[in-house]
């Protein structure tokens, strides 16, 4: 973890740290207390605090030697984590939903777009009110928080991109928020169950029941290029980082490479096939990189979230983000379990797709002991994803 010739950031010591901070991140989140864990989200945790230690602390000396821990080429390699750990876990998702996610669309799905659109409805009041009532808080700022309490990173993206010199304060602002916009989530969704008492056999069969008479089986003599699913997965990967790589002229949106990857995986997920090439990807592969892409997006943006974290921290900052994550979220669960009349587990997907809380999915696969629950994710997500660029666009012009 030296510079050798002035350069500490070989990946040989960015590797060490991520792997470390995911090995000490795992200990962390396997402790339980009455049922509940952090579970992969203490990785998150372990990098944040990495981030907060290294914003005070970004280098030293040590016997003439210049150590460096954290400075834009960190960073940016940071970044590179995040970004594929965010493709590896959105394709996962996508391609264990696609087999159903199509065939299921009808009028009651409906209401998961609907979950999608009132989620980041409530969040963005939320924020337009603090931003009029609070003379201090820069609209920048405050999308930073929201963009943060809703742990949305192409949110944060589209609020750069038209902030007119504030990114810095939209980074802070998103830093803040995000710690308790990620464990929020993932507490409310290991909660709930708790509180309503739940048998969470009866939950699960419950969920089967209703996703599986969207199952569909394919029929045709297909081939397998390689026995483990790469292919298929690669090939999904790079359609949706083409599919998110356009944008729609005037008010330049893009789905990015998350919301592209995510919409790949759902149509090479539905179709199975490309020609007489079989695209099924077994549900063991599907679960490790699923897994995989979880941990390295929660280094990733965890490190880069902690530094940012204590650069603009005030009380009533963070108060505000408990705000923007706590309020849409319950608002949005009630909505699902009483007006949409949603059975618990696939409310609680449509909460973390609403979120966009890419954490709280793994944490609701871990606690229904499913991964069907990501359907309603797959289904919410999007529409979420939509809305919170548009949002952040809007606010922060306000």
């Amino acid at each position: 973890m030296t510079y050798m010739g002035g350069v500490l950031s070989s990946m040989l010591g960015i590797i060490f740290i991520a792997f470390l901070i995911g090995t000490i991140g795992y200990l962390v989140g396997a402790i339980e207390i009455k049922g509940i864990s952090l579970g992969t989200a203490g990785v998150l945790l372990i990098a944040l605090i990495y981030g907060i230690i290294v914003s005070k602390v970004p280098e030293f000396n040590f016997g003439g030697i210049n150590i460096v821990l954290f400075d834009d080429a960190i960073k940016s390699r940071f970044g590179l984590f995040s970004s594929i750990g965010t493709a590896l876990f959105v394709t996962s998702v996508g391609l264990i939903a696609g087999p159903k996610f199509f065939r299921s669309f009808n009028k009651a799905t409906m209401a998961y777009v609907y979950m999608g659109i009132i989620i980041i409805a409530i969040g963005s009041i939320i924020t337009g009110a603090f931003i009029l009532i609070d003379k201090n808080l820069e609209p920048a700022m405050a999308v930073g928080l929201m963009t943060g309490g809703l742990t949305s990173t192409p949110g944060l993206s589209a609020a750069k991109e038209v902030a007119a010199g504030g990114e810095d304060l939209v980074t802070a602002g998103y830093g803040i928020a995000y710690l308790y916009g990620v464990l929020g989530v993932v507490f409310f969704v290991q909660i709930m169950p708790k509180i309503l008492k739940v048998n969470m056999d009866e939950e699960r069969a419950k969920l089967v029941a209703v996703n599986a008479a969207a199952a569909s089986t394919l029929k045709r003599e297909v081939k397998k290029i390689e026995p483990f699913g790469f292919f298929p997965f690669f090939l999904a990967i790079a359609f949706g980082c083409i599919i998110g790589a356009f944008k729609i002229p005037g008010i330049n949106f893009s789905l990015g490479n998350s919301g592209g990857c995510l919409v790949a995986g759902l149509i090479v997920g539905h179709f199975g096939h490309l020609g007489g090439i079989d695209l099924r990807i077994s549900k063991d592969t599907l679960n490790f990189m699923r897994e995989l892409g979880l941990v390295l997006f929660l280094i990733g943006a965890g490190v880069p979230g902690g530094v940012n974290f204590v650069n603009s921290v005030k009380i009533s900052y963070f108060i505000y983000g408990i705000v923007i994550t706590t309020v849409p979220m319950v608002i949005g669960y009630f909505l699902a379990t009483k007006v949409f009349k949603i059975d618990l587990l696939n409310s609680l997907g449509s909460i973390t797709g609403g979120m966009t809380s890419t954490p709280a999915l793994g944490a609701l696969i871990a606690t229904a002991g499913t991964d069907e629950v990501a359907a309603a994710y797959a289904a919410t997500y999007p529409v979420a994803l939509v809305c919170v660029v548009i949002m952040a666009k809007v606010l922060i012009m306000l």
